[in-house]
């Protein structure tokens, strides 16, 4: 497997799948899928905040470029079923300016990841938090830190991260503990404006830090 990308995620490099993606719709298809496994657009409607007919059509999209396709048939054989390709997805913006078309596409992926997921740590803090027993409440939370690095040691940390969590993600059903259960990993990594404190060493928390909560919660991973 490719190290630049341990966990198999699809690699979206065609800026129309991005654009095709970044829908709210369609984020929560794929969220649902991957979370839950194989489902019909009717089961998965309520979920999405759709019409069964809207969600098929959002399912249908999603599967012209690849990023969800035909599962095996349930009980009942007359609904169809869908899965997602893989256990979550990665896209770049591109590095050539001169891609308009693809950096303007990307921007709008991560902003529509942004605004899905911004009020997911407030909800997990208020509605799954209180509920969990000390044994899992000890390891969760939300970690703040500041630092001053390089693009080339910012990248070595993100793949660092990765060969971590690596063997955990793709671990097998299987091979699970008994005792495991879904937890939420959110890393953000925000590097600071040119003019924000650049150059005058590490600080405690503060402005454009990278950060990531961590919680128990549902079955799957999130991208």
């Amino acid at each position: 497997m490719d190290s630049r990308n341990r966990m198999g995620d699809i690699e979206i490099t065609d800026p129309q799948a991005m654009r095709a993606l970044a829908h709210p719709v369609r984020l929560a298809i794929l969220d649902r899928l991957r979370r839950e496994g194989p489902s019909t657009a009717t089961a998965l409607a309520p979920h999405v905040g759709a019409t069964p007919s809207v969600t098929s059509w959002h399912l249908r999209h999603l599967a012209s470029f690849g990023l969800v396709r035909d599962s095996e048939p349930g009980p009942d054989r007359r609904s169809r079923r869908w899965e997602a390709v893989a256990r979550g997805f990665r896209f770049e913006e591109p590095d050539d300016p001169a891609d308009e078309e693809g950096r303007a596409a990307a921007r709008e992926l991560s902003r529509q990841m942004f605004r899905r997921y911004a009020d997911l740590p407030a909800r997990w803090a208020e509605e799954t938090e209180p509920a969990l027993d000390p044994a899992w409440r000890a390891p969760a939370g939300l970690a703040y830190t500041r630092i001053e690095v390089t693009p080339g040691e910012l990248a070595a940390i993100q793949d660092a991260i990765e060969r971590v969590l690596a063997p955990y993600a793709t671990r097998p059903p299987a091979d699970r503990p008994a005792d495991s259960r879904g937890v939420r990993l959110l890393r953000y990594v925000l590097p600071e404006g040119g003019g924000e404190g650049a150059g005058k060493g590490a600080e405690g928390p503060g402005p454009g830090a990278e950060g990531a909560l961590s919680g128990p919660d549902e079955p799957g991973r999130t991208p």
